[in-house]
C-alpha cells in the first residue's frame, strides 16, 4: 500500500514540475501589439509595433507582413529594432514599427499576430483601428481657389537671386583688364635673331652613324640581328633623304623596284641588294652570317654612301637651272 502511495506521489509531483517548467518558459516568451492612434483621419497614418521579448539565444520568426494588413489598411513602410534587458543582457527585445494608412472611413480590426519560437506560438492581441471621414458642408457653394498674391520684385530682389553671376562678370572683366594693362606696361624684348645652323648632308650624316655602328661591335659580341638591322636602317634612312622615296616603309623588293628609274650604277644596285637581303635573312629567317659577310654589309654601306652621294656640281646645276627657271 505504501508503495502505490509512494508512486502516486511521484507522478504528482513529475506533473507538477512539467506545469512549472511549461509556466516559466511561457513567462520568458512576452508578445505584444499596439498603435499609436487608435483613431486616424481619412489617409492618414499611425504605427502599429510588434514586439516581442525572448531570451537572447532563442530564435523568433516574425509572422509575414505584405502591403496590407487586410483589404482596407495598407503598409506604407516598416523598419526593426533590437534591445537588450539592462538588468539581464540575456533577454532580448525585437520590435516591428509599420506605419499603415486607410483611404475608406470605417473601423477595421487589425488581427492578432504569431511569433514563432523554439519554446512554441505566441499570439498577440487583435485591435481596432477607426478611420474617419472628412466632413463635407454641402450647404456652402463651390468656389475658385484662392490666386497667390501678386509681390513687387525689385532691383535688390534680382540682385540677390543673382549675385553669383553679377560677381562673376566682374572678376572676368577685373582679370581682362589686368591682362590688358600687362601687355600693354611690360617691357618689349628685342628680337633674339636665330641662328640657321647649316644642314649635315644625308650622306655625312649616313657615313657618320655606319661609323658609330662599327665601333659598337655587334655582331661581334653575338647581336647579329641588331647590327644587320641597324645597318639596315641606316641605309634606308640615306635612301629616303637621297632619292626622296618612303624606304623605311617599303620592302627590299619593293626600295629596289622604286630605284628602278634612279641613276645608280649596277655595281652599287648589287652592294644595295645585298644589304637588304642579308638583313632580311638574318631578322627572318634566322641566317647565321659568317664574319665576313657581316664585314662586307659594312663596307658595301660606306661604299654605297659614297658612291651614290650627290656632287657639288650636281648642286650647282640644280640652282642654276632654278635660277633660270625664275628669270
Amino acid at each position: 500500500m505504501k508503495k502505490k502511495n509512494y508512486l502516486n506521489y511521484s507522478l504528482f509531483y513529475a506533473l507538477l514540475l512539467m506545469l512549472f517548467s511549461q509556466t516559466s518558459w511561457s513567462q520568458d516568451v512576452k508578445v505584444n501589439a499596439r498603435l499609436d492612434n487608435v483613431s486616424i483621419p481619412l489617409g492618414g497614418q499611425t504605427i502599429l509595433h510588434l514586439s516581442i521579448q525572448f531570451p537572447a539565444k532563442d530564435s523568433v520568426k516574425f509572422p509575414a507582413l505584405k502591403d496590407t494588413i487586410n483589404a482596407k489598411v495598407q503598409i506604407i513602410e516598416s523598419k526593426t529594432d533590437t534591445a537588450f534587458n539592462k538588468d539581464d543582457v540575456s533577454v532580448e527585445t525585437i520590435t516591428r514599427h509599420i506605419r499603415i494608412t486607410s483611404f475608406e472611413p470605417g473601423t477595421y480590426t487589425i488581427p492578432s499576430f504569431t511569433f514563432i519560437t523554439s519554446k512554441g506560438s505566441f499570439a498577440t492581441k487583435e485591435l481596432t483601428l477607426q478611420v474617419l471621414s472628412v466632413d463635407v458642408d454641402t450647404t456652402k457653394a463651390f468656389y475658385d481657389i484662392k490666386q497667390p498674391l501678386t509681390v513687387s520684385y525689385t532691383l535688390m530682389d534680382w540682385i540677390k537671386d543673382n549675385w553669383m553671376l553679377i560677381a562673376g562678370i566682374l572678376l572676368f572683366i577685373a582679370a581682362a583688364a589686368a591682362v590688358f594693362y600687362y601687355l600693354k606696361k611690360r617691357p618689349k624684348k628685342a628680337k633674339e635673331v636665330k641662328e640657321v645652323k647649316a644642314a649635315v648632308p644625308e650622306h655625312e650624316l649616313a657615313l657618320q652613324k655606319l661609323q658609330a655602328l662599327r665601333y659598337k661591335k655587334l655582331w661581334q659580341q653575338e647581336q647579329v640581328k641588331l647590327y644587320h638591322s641597324e645597318v639596315s636602317d641606316i641605309v634606308r634612312e640615306y635612301l629616303e633623304k637621297r632619292y626622296l622615296i618612303k624606304a623605311l616603309e617599303q620592302t627590299s623588293g619593293e626600295i629596289l623596284s622604286s630605284l628602278r628609274s634612279a641613276e645608280i650604277q649596277e655595281n652599287d644596285r648589287a652592294m644595295l641588294r645585298q644589304i637588304l637581303t642579308l638583313a632580311d635573312l638574318v631578322k627572318f629567317a634566322k641566317e647565321r652570317p659568317l664574319p665576313a659577310d657581316n664585314e662586307r654589309s659594312m663596307e658595301n654601306a660606306v661604299s654605297f654612301v659614297e658612291n651614290t652621294k650627290k656632287t657639288q656640281q650636281t648642286t650647282v646645276n640644280k640652282e642654276d637651272n632654278s635660277s633660270n627657271g625664275l628669270t
